[in-house]
């Protein structure tokens, strides 16, 4: 889905990786301008319970894009699936809460 449907080069998948911040901010970026939105997300991560490439279970990229540009952060969050997925979810949202009222990710 990544490179079909917001068509991010494969080649910059397999240089950093699935889980990292070049893709959060590059799917941040493409979702923003193929939407015509103000504002994008972006979550790149392992849930787990198995690591994704190199990325150990429960680390995860938040990208967030404006018209500005686009900035990335990274988490590592505790437990399962389920509750890293939670936490992603309620982090991504902060950080469009932060940079809304003018701070950064």
């Amino acid at each position: 889905m990544k490179t079909r449907l917001l068509g991010i080069d494969p080649g910059l998948i397999e240089a950093q990786g699935v889980v990292s911040e070049a893709v959060a901010r590059a799917l941040a970026e493409s979702a923003r301008e193929r939407t015509g939105a103000t504002w994008a997300l972006a979550v790149t991560g392992a849930a787990g319970p198995d690591s994704a490439g190199a990325a150990a279970p429960g680390t995860v990229w938040i990208g967030v894009a404006s018209a500005g540009g686009a900035e990335a952060k990274m988490f590592r969050f505790p437990g399962g699936r389920g509750r890293v997925r939670m936490f992603a979810v309620q982090s991504a949202l902060n950080l469009l809460r932060l940079k809304l009222s003018g701070g950064t990710v």
